[in-house]
């Protein structure tokens, strides 16, 4: 299964996994993937903390690190560093509170609510240009991350130069052929080819069209990983088929005991279906396919407010996500994930699944043989 991708980046396995578990990260890298850390909201601080432990666990490894550099903002919020909590208005304070009071969801005890606040503020606060290029100068200090990639599309020329200085791959996520070929001109050498399957940021192109679209817009020297809906190993070999250097996975992770997600939380997510993965602009301002609950479909009711700029409505959306999770309220419980989330049954572990993908793969590879041997 090794592929070029795998000899660019020092691993030995063409699976990309990201998580913003460091142990989920941890534990791909050393089964011979490649993890990669999701560091959007967390501060350089927190970033810094996470890459020593990882460095510390990989045993010299090769991973990497995923940051948002967004086009689009709020402009303010770049200049108020990290007093962003009083730009978001009273009337959607009041909106989210009067939702979560209905629902009889408590609010946070006080030390509680200012230390959640704390730290989704100092994230949120990396989801605009500044607050994304100092997570990129943490991540240059650590020779283990040979690859940083821009979840929102190309990375500005600056980031491009201090990257290629250091010797570090420069990847980006992308929703459009034409979106592969301004990033390939950009300089950036991994493009995700991610469809509309996938959780998190996501357009609106479904992987099976999207992948060869990308790779025959990219041509020859750049990698393109797929992503969108891979939990089998079998649509690993799909993707090498159609073009691909490797696959990018995200929602296979959440349900493995390594993941960050809490028990209650991991239970929600096996008793969902691919219909309830939705694309909704709830969470961080911006398309994101997350789990459908009364929370996420909130702002789709007549009467709301308007969807706050990124990084605003991530901090008011992420405030009573805490909430919910400290109440343990299946029905109002979202989190971003994928269409493959229908095929999470239950928990396992990374190892486990790293090995299931590899068996399937070589099942699926041996399959296609046998036809082409019959005919």
């Amino acid at each position: 299964m090794r592929t070029p991708v795998c000899e660019r980046l020092g691993c030995e396995l063409p699976i990309f996994a990201f998580s913003h578990c460091r142990d989920v990260i941890v534990e791909v890298t050393k089964a011979g993937g490649f993890g990669v850390l999701g560091a959007s909201t967390v501060s350089p601080a927190q970033l810094e903390a996470e890459l020593r432990w990882i460095d510390d666990h990989v045993h010299g490894r090769p991973y990497g690190v995923d940051v948002i550099i967004p086009t689009t903002y709020d402009r303010e919020a770049e200049r108020e560093g990290e007093d962003l909590a009083r730009l978001i208005p009273q009337a959607q304070r009041d909106f989210v509170d009067g939702l979560l009071a209905a629902e009889g969801v408590p609010q946070l005890p006080e030390d509680e609510r200012l230390r959640v606040q704390q730290e989704i503020v100092q994230g949120r606060g990396g989801m605009t240009p500044d607050g994304a290029r100092r997570l990129v100068q943490v991540a240059l200090q650590h020779l283990g991350v040979r690859m940083v990639v821009s979840a929102l599309g190309a990375p500005p020329p600056d980031v491009v130069q201090a990257l290629r200085e250091r010797g570090i791959a420069i990847g980006a996520l992308c929703g459009k052929p034409q979106h592969a070929i301004r990033q390939r001109e950009a300089g950036v050498e991994v493009i995700i080819a991610q469809g509309t399957e996938a959780g998190g940021h996501t357009g609106e192109i479904a992987t099976m069209v999207l992948v060869p679209e990308v790779v025959r817009a990219c041509g020859p020297g750049v990698a393109v990983l797929a992503a969108g809906g891979i939990t089998q190993g079998s649509q690993i070999a799909a993707a090498l088929a159609l073009g691909a250097e490797g696959v990018w996975c995200g929602t296979l992770w959440l349900g493995t005991r390594e993941s960050e997600l809490e028990p209650f939380e991991r239970e929600v997510l096996f008793g969902a279906r691919a219909e309830d993965a939705v694309r909704r602009r709830a969470r961080t301002g911006k398309p994101v396919r997350m789990l459908k609950s009364k929370l996420s479909e909130a702002w789709e009711q007549p009467g709301a407010p308007a969807i706050l700029p990124t990084p605003l409505q991530g901090i008011l959306y992420n405030e009573a996500h805490a909430r919910v999770v400290r109440a343990q309220r299946k029905d109002l419980y979202s989190f971003p994930v994928g269409q493959s989330v229908g095929s999470l049954e239950g928990e396992t572990s990374v190892k486990d699944e790293m090995v299931r993908l590899q068996t399937e793969y070589l099942d699926a590879v041996e399959r296609l043989a046998s036809i082409n041997r019959d005919l």
